[in-house]
């Protein structure tokens, strides 16, 4: 086992980005930047024992910088999108910049995925290595309310597990709703699509949206639609019938309600036959986007200089629904003075023999 960090260039003010990495005694490493607290690589051990990187990332920091790109990123304050860009709270008024015709999508420009956090500590004295990255959001960021110190923990554990631990606190009450969004491609090969593998989702509904998919309060029941992955089944088997999610998006970019938790649990899978890989996805969140990277922007380029296509990866993004802040039907609450935000999620890695 290992920390090591490096250098990982500048960003175009100037600021300088470090890239850590951890590597664990089972043939698993991982590579995080400052720049977002991103996942910038992930290398994950084949049936043959060879690990490969199961993550999309890029080759410079420069391509984190372009507008847009969420390419392993910690999003907030809020994740997902909020009807709108704007809420309240006390009966006052806050609005936030709109980046998604009328709606606020990702807390963008400026929000999590585009600050340099600082590296907090790190843990080299165990089986498991561990990093920790934290972050001030200073009242009035992005245009939420308190001052929020944000932590992120990355460990890899001695079983092949990525822990994801965040904690938060404020001095004022304010919209919280933290997700990692990684691009998994558990082939191996970040120019395969995964349509192939297998995926099974333990959730009874979706959300239902608009026509600019900002949920509606309802839940959809999966049982019947394309949306039902309660069995394993491939992800491509359904991604092109003629449901009017799937033909807006161009495939799936749902909120599956994983219901209401007192702790961590197994809630998804996805299977490769091909290397032998299944990845578990843990949390104790009532949320789970499922998002296959439907479009990239023009001439993305992956790690190696390789031109992403859409369906080249899948995002598993824990989380509160989206516009939660606006239906308290949902599962969700604010961040407050007297209750810190701790929460876990983990993508465990085990391999077919």
């Amino acid at each position: 086992m290992s920390i090591n960090i490096c250098s990982f260039g500048r960003l175009a003010d100037g600021t300088a980005v470090e890239c850590c990495t951890l590597k664990n005694n089972n043939g698993m490493s991982a590579d995080f930047l400052t720049y977002g607290c991103r996942i910038a690589r992930l290398y994950v051990p084949n049936r043959d024992g060879k690990p490969e990187n199961v993550v999309l990332g890029h080759d410079t920091i420069s391509e984190y910088e372009r507008k847009g790109d969420v390419f392993g990123a910690v999003v907030g304050r809020f994740a997902n999108r909020i009807k709108g860009a704007e809420f309240k709270i006390g009966g006052k008024s806050y609005s936030l910049p709109k980046s998604e015709g009328e709606n606020a999508l990702h807390s963008s420009p400026g929000g999590f995925q585009n600050r340099v956090w600082c590296i907090k500590c790190s843990n080299n004295d165990s089986d498991a290595p561990s990093i920790t990255f934290s972050y001030h959001s200073s009242d009035g960021e992005g245009g939420f309310p308190g001052n929020v110190d944000v932590s992120v923990t990355y460990t890899l554990s001695t079983d092949n597990a990525l822990i994801i631990e965040y904690k938060a606190k404020s001095d004022a009450e304010t919209p919280l709703n933290l997700t990692n969004h990684t691009y998994f491609n558990i082939t191996g090969s970040s120019v395969k699509d995964i349509l192939s593998l297998e995926l099974q989702v333990n959730a009874d509904a979706i959300t239902e949206t608009d026509e600019e998919q900002i949920p509606t309060g309802r839940l959809i029941p999966v049982s019947g639609t394309p949306f039902d992955f309660r069995k394993a089944k491939t992800i491509g088997q359904n991604i092109r019938d003629q449901h009017p999610y799937l033909q807006a998006c161009g495939g799936y970019d749902n909120n599956f309600a994983l219901g209401f938790s007192v702790g961590v649990r197994n809630v998804a899978e996805i299977h490769d036959a091909a290397s032998g890989r299944r990845m578990l996805v843990f949390t104790d969140l009532p949320g789970l986007q499922v998002y296959t990277a439907n479009s990239f922007l023009p001439y993305t380029k992956g790690i190696g200089g390789k031109l992403l296509k859409p369906h080249n990866a899948v995002c598993m993004e824990t989380q509160f629904y989206p516009d939660s802040v606006h239906r308290p039907e949902f599962p969700y609450e604010n961040l407050k003075t007297d209750k810190p935000f701790h929460s876990t999620t983990i993508y465990k890695f085990t391999i077919d023999k």
